[in-house]
């Protein structure tokens, strides 16, 4: 257990895992402008061009069933090494993966990239066991939730960001006289290695608190007995699955004629506002579900903190007023979803889900702007649900909470398979027509929050950090 005898203060270590945070996010989003790149670079089908996230979130289930296997048999490795030791280790293998881009440009390889990109995700996977737990360890118990709020939203800064600057790395800066090259890669990717090296020194230098967990770990498969748990697996699947497919084709789809015809350049910065949706929703959402609010503090608050997000967006993105305006329409009515839900997870899950399922039919059956601002917009309903199925999953579960934790974790893999399921219908019935595969996803997760709206009824929601 933590010494609570010593008065210390853990802004700066806090500061610390808050930047780690948003690399985390930052790298992630960056998979949605490789695969353009990449695609146009080797000349691959989408299917192909989907490989960047199979290895990359392949790499998430992987590790972690390779971490199950390990705490199975010989104990929790996070509890022998220490949570500084395995967020250390996990910096160093993902700066091992960004360093391998050099390699991967200079052989101009799409299998050494790939490789690249399964050991990064490697090192995210050891963060995320990691670093997500420690987070609620430095400070107070009663602040747990708070802190891990606040990480989570400088994640959604990193994913908000990294197509704005990453774009105009890869499209811009390093792109050779306008010309698709591998080694446009190379020096964005050797800047991320160092920062990751940068920030494991940093996080070496400082003293943090130590802590061993005395949960004891439960043999078996007992956590499967619970319904809510073995249905919310899936719910995990389908959500990364469903959000990892949509930013990962919103560049191409916005490219097609018949949509906006617009370029990488551009496109990019309508890829962060998909992004950006979730950091918004994340924010009302964390307002939405404190229950020390009263009603009109609650809506003053949720208004203020949803223009407050939009004006920093706004000030991200190389775009004007005009140009993005319209998305405030969706952002009212994700205010209105939060109402309708009235913070209760499991309904507000079910609003949020149906209206992305009617989101994606409207992108599919319609063409132009309407079709760019309703794909976009799924982000901002995307915010809650990772935290919402997580909750109401292991509620209930006791004894094996951890056991389920790390089987839904497990679930990333859809940020795998999903991709790759969509990339094959887009070769063969075109992007625009590719996204009934999301929309099946959002589509069950109502069919989760319906289930455990009946069953579970209201039960309290936190917003957990983590996520893809």
């Amino acid at each position: 257990m933590i010494d609570q005898t010593e008065k210390t203060s853990y802004t700066i270590p806090f500061a610390t895992l808050t930047t780690l945070f948003f690399m985390w996010g930052f790298i992630t989003c960056m998979n949605d402008v490789l695969i353009p790149h990449l695609k146009e670079l080797f000349s691959l089908t989408y299917l192909q061009s989907m490989l960047v996230q199979f290895c990359f979130f392949g790499a998430y289930f992987i590790g972690s069933v390779i971490y199950f296997v390990t705490s199975y048999l010989w104990g929790d490795p996070i509890n022998k090494i220490g949570y500084k030791n395995g967020m250390l280790l996990g910096l160093l293998i993902a700066a091992l993966g960004c360093f391998l881009f050099y390699p991967a440009a200079v052989f101009s390889a799409y299998g050494l990239f790939l490789s690249a990109l399964f050991i990064l995700g490697l090192g995210f996977t050891l963060l995320q066991i990691a670093a997500n737990p420690y987070v609620s360890l430095l400070g107070k118990p009663e602040g747990a939730s708070s802190r891990l709020n606040l990480a989570q939203a400088f994640n959604s800064l990193g994913t908000t960001i990294a197509p704005v600057i990453g774009g105009f790395l890869i499209f811009e800066f390093f792109a050779e006289g306008g010309k698709i090259t591998a080694k446009a890669t190379e020096m964005p990717y050797i800047i991320f290695t160092a920062v990751f090296v940068l920030i494991a020194i940093c996080l070496y230098l400082i003293k943090l608190p130590e802590f061993k967990s005395e949960e004891h770990t439960e043999k078996g498969l007992g956590a499967l007995q619970f319904p809510q748990l073995k249905l919310g697996i899936l719910g995990i699947f389908f959500y990364v699955g469903a959000e990892v497919c949509i930013g990962s084709f919103i560049i191409n789809f916005l490219a097609l004629p018949e949509i906006m015809g617009i370029s990488e350049s551009v496109s990019k910065n309508y890829l962060a506002l998909y992004w950006g949706g979730s950091m918004i929703g994340r924010f009302l959402g964390a307002i939405s579900l404190n229950q020390n609010l009263s009603g009109i503090k609650k809506v003053g608050f949720m208004l203020v903190a949803a223009a407050a997000v939009f004006l920093l967006i706004s000030s991200i993105v190389d775009l004007n007023f005009a140009q993005i305006s319209t998305f405030l329409i969706f952002m009212g009515i994700n205010l209105l979803g939060f109402f309708i839900g009235k913070a209760a997870p499991a309904r507000t899950l079910l609003v949020f889900a149906l209206i992305n399922v009617v989101l994606v039919i409207l992108t599919i059956v319609n063409a132009g702007s309407f079709a760019m601002w309703t794909i976009i917009s799924v982000g901002l309903f995307n915010s809650i649900m990772w935290s919402n199925i997580f909750t109401l999953s292991i509620h209930g579960l006791g004894k094996y909470t951890s056991q389920g934790s790390s089987l839904l974790v497990m679930a990333i893999l859809g940020g795998a398979l999903l991709p790759l399921v969509q990339g094959a219908f887009a070769d063969s019935l075109g992007i625009h027509h590719s996204f009934f595969v999301p929309a099946l996803g959002y589509l069950y997760i109502a069919f989760f929050g319906f289930y455990c709206s009946r069953k579970l009824g209201n039960v309290k929601a936190e917003i957990i950090g983590g996520g893809h």
